[in-house]
């Protein structure tokens, strides 16, 4: 009696035997079209997968803009009609991984892509899969090998990001249904309108059991393909059964700037000495408790004395720009010669919700004139500049 589970495991071999040598020729052929040097893939691989109706197209926007790319997502389905595709079935050829991975890495070599991009509908087999994991390998051998040399900013570290929208049957049949409904509605006033802006029809998206049968077909054929990503790279499972709102922000949290992840390791070791802002944020109002505290105890003179010129020479100037928001206040006073006092003006208008800058500005001024010269002797006189924000007022006007 056969085992199934080497079965399994010799269809899986198989499929990984395939993906070297698919990927090995195209490699050979990349070379010799470009040349080595000239290999520029995307420094940021954002692959998006899910199940039809999962919301691909309509996240793509979304998540190009949380990762900063202006580039178009690269549609993978769409490959299948690009005139390389087309002159491979001219020939009677049939358009299966290899000749999508060839077309798809040669994308991936355009400019417009070299910061980063999406992949919508890759990977969606093993032998994708695997062919993946090879370029990800090459272009990793590509950035240690001109790390230290001119070319580097052109091969660096690449970062993959596998973003997977979860859908579940119910709703993937729901929404290929109303997609289809709606095109339906829309081409139909196209045409009574004689115009000529018609949108693709999918049999699917008209027939329920052809969209369940569309789901089932992603779960047994794609959806293994997807977890198998998950211990390769950064793995993002997104709940996009509810809302666009909820999807999107599901989708940000998941995409959430990580340095460590991202940066060249160089990069990285450089900074990362420097503390986060949300670990500065985290203490900041225990530590501005406590060193309103400490003027109050070891300073408590100049505290007090710093706190009257607020109130008697600020708050005036304060009150007076309330609808802007913004306040500037000079002052000569030389308390604030004291670099504690400065320190004391921030603090104090920080507890009480303001946000203060101070600067301190030199000036010359006329001192005094040698009768014997002629010349004119310049004081050099200090200036203490205040900024002073805060919510400004808004303002109502009635309607005539």
């Amino acid at each position: 009696m056969d085992d199934p589970t080497l079965k399994a495991a010799t269809v899986e071999d198989l499929e990984v035997k395939d993906a070297q040598v698919i990927f090995a020729n195209i490699w050979s052929e990349l070379e010799a079209e470009y040349s080595r040097e000239n290999l520029r893939f995307s420094k940021e691989l954002i692959l998006l997968g899910g199940a039809p109706g999962a919301g691909k197209g309509t996240n793509t926007d979304f998540i190009a803009k949380a990762r900063g790319l202006t580039c178009p997502p690269i549609v993978v389905s769409s490959l299948l009609t690009t005139p390389a595709a087309e002159r491979i079935k001219a020939a009677g050829g049939m358009v299966g991984d290899r000749e999508v991975i060839g077309i798809l890495f040669r994308k991936l070599l355009e400019p417009e892509y070299r910061d980063g991009c999406i992949l919508d509908g890759f990977p969606r087999t093993r032998v994708q899969v695997e062919c993946l994991k090879l370029i990800v390998e090459k272009m990793n051998q590509l950035y240690r090998e001109y790390h230290k040399t001119p070319l580097a900013i052109n091969f660096r570290k690449p970062t993959v990001h596998a973003m997977v929208l979860f859908i579940d049957e119910r709703t993937s049949i729901e929404r290929q249904l109303l997609r289809g409904k709606l095109i339906a509605e829309h081409n139909a006033k196209v045409r009574s309108e004689g115009g000529d802006d018609l949108l693709e029809q999918r049999d699917t998206d008209m027939d329920p059991e052809a969209a369940r049968q569309r789901y089932r077909v992603f779960k047994e054929r794609t959806w293994d393909a997807l977890q198998s990503l998950r211990e390769l790279y950064h793995y993002h499972f997104v709940n996009a059964q509810g809302d666009i709102r909820d999807v999107e922000n599901n989708i940000l949290k998941e995409l959430a700037y990580q340095s460590s992840l991202e940066l060249d390791p160089e990069t990285y070791d450089a900074v990362r000495h420097i503390p986060l802002a949300s670990e500065i944020v985290v203490h900041a109002r225990q530590e501005l408790v406590r060193r309103l505290d400490s003027y109050q105890i070891e300073h408590t003179e100049l505290f007090h004395k710093v706190v009257r010129i607020i109130e008697e020479r600020f708050l005036p100037i304060v009150r007076r720009h309330a609808i802007a928001g913004l306040a500037v206040v000079n002052s000569e006073d030389a308390v604030f010669e004291h670099s504690l006092a400065l320190a004391m003006v921030i603090d104090i208008f920080a507890e009480r919700g303001f946000r203060a800058v101070a600067n301190v500005n030199r000036a010359e001024v006329p001192h005094r004139i040698d009768l014997t010269t002629g010349e004119i002797i310049c004081a050099m006189k200090k200036i203490y500049r205040f900024q002073v924000r805060f919510s400004g007022s808004a303002i109502r006007r009635g309607e005539n």
